[in-house]
């Protein structure tokens, strides 16, 4: 099957893609538990013969296409989870419940990891070996690939036996439509929550010296910490640290006991994610100390460093080559710092993640509302581009 006639395929798919997007758009749904998503996922799916799995605690769809003959496992990942806020977008079809809308993407992911599906199941004589489609719930910080590994996915005794390979694509408003954007190697950072709560004494505000004020403390710490981070992490290993939220006292004549400082780090290496780990603490204590306050840090660890292997990346690369044409195929120059939980797959199952164009024709990429923006729009065509990158995978890998 030629490149031309996949994406041919795909286009002919179509009208069903664009229904299952439009229809999980209307009804978004945040988190772990995707009742509604996962009926939509399980209807689109339910004359296809593949072998259907759900999740026991989440709302995942696993589904296994095996193919004519034997051979590896290739896993083609889709997320499905919106995020909670509110669509102004004024599309047709726009987001029905109040204050969650499909803001990144997910439902096209949906939506063209089941027109592959379909597009394979009709090539089953060309697969030696099976693919494992995963829907995946609570992508957008909810941990979701991780629960579908704790509960097997990847395990030999899972639905399809370890996978050889994992492929997964996700489309980006910012990007030319029907581009494909990657690179080997890291891709995205991981990210971490760190919550500081400084303690001093309260007090009168007419009387500080009565007191201990955490809020100059606080505020020390935001400055200190940028300085840290200069001079502690070599230039070349990117890390990012922003304080987001600080919140203290109740009125303006009172001196408050805490101050609550919460942000972010975001890191492209495990070495410099522990490292920045400790100067973080560090930094945080001995402030609140040099100001005779006390603080307590937590750093919760979100999303490992999403790490694309390199052969993986130069497959997915050739094969979009095939499909869209070379010029069409970009090498990332660096990773992002935005976080994405597929890194739990790529950690298990060499393979790689790319980034699909979505933006609307005749809107300059660089002015377009981006990912997470509540005006965001997707072009729906360049989802017979992904449909068509996801099966020409699973086609190459289990020839």
């Amino acid at each position: 099957m030629s490149p031309a006639d996949l994406l041919a395929q795909a286009r002919s798919l179509q009208p069903r893609t664009v229904a299952l997007r439009r229809a999980v758009h209307r009804r978004p749904e945040v988190g772990l538990q995707l009742p509604e998503t996962r009926e939509a996922v399980l209807g689109a799916l339910a004359d296809l013969p593949l072998q259907v799995h759900l999740g026991v605690g989440v709302s995942s769809v696993v589904a296994v296409l095996e193919g004519d003959r034997p051979g590896p496992t290739v896993l083609l990942r889709g997320d499905m989870d919106a995020l909670p806020m509110p669509e102004d977008t004024g599309l047709d079809f726009a987001s029905e419940v109040p204050g969650r809308m499909h803001a990144c993407g997910h439902d096209t992911h949906v939506a063209m990891l089941a027109s592959a599906a379909r597009l394979l199941a009709d090539r089953r004589a060309e697969l030696a070996g099976r693919v494992l489609f995963m829907f995946q719930p609570g992508e957008e910080g909810y941990h979701g690939a991780r629960y579908m590994i704790d509960e097997g996915l990847l395990d030999p005794t899972g639905p399809a036996g370890r996978p050889a390979s994992a492929f997964a694509l996700h489309i980006s408003a910012t990007l030319p439509t029907g581009e494909i954007h990657l690179r080997p190697g890291p891709l995205m950072a991981a990210a971490d929550v760190i919550e500081v709560t400084v303690t001093g004494r309260g007090g009168h505000a007419s009387a500080p010296h009565d007191a201990l004020d955490p809020v100059p403390a606080a505020a020390a710490m935001v400055g200190a910490l940028q300085t840290a981070l200069g001079r502690e992490v070599a230039a070349h290993d990117p890390a990012v640290l922003t304080v987001a939220h600080i919140r203290a006292g109740t009125t303006n004549n009172v001196i408050p006991e805490t101050a609550y400082l919460e942000g972010t780090l975001r890191t492209l290496d495990e070495d410099v994610r522990a490292r920045v780990h400790d100067v973080v603490r560090r930094v945080c204590r001995h402030t609140a100390l040099a100001h005779g306050c006390s603080a307590v840090v937590d750093i919760t660890p979100g999303y490992p460093v999403t790490v694309n292997d390199e052969d993986a990346a130069a497959r997915v690369g050739a094969l979009a080559a095939d499909v869209v044409g070379r010029s069409r195929v970009v090498t990332m120059p660096t990773p992002i710092m935005g976080a994405e939980d597929f890194s739990y797959v790529l950690r298990r199952v060499p393979g790689a993640l790319a980034f699909l164009g979505g933006c609307p024709p005749g809107v300059d990429p660089a002015t377009v509302a981006p990912n997470h923006s509540n005006r965001v729009v997707f072009d729906e065509a360049a989802m017979a581009t992904g449909v068509a990158v996801y099966a020409g995978l699973a086609l190459d890998a289990l020839r």
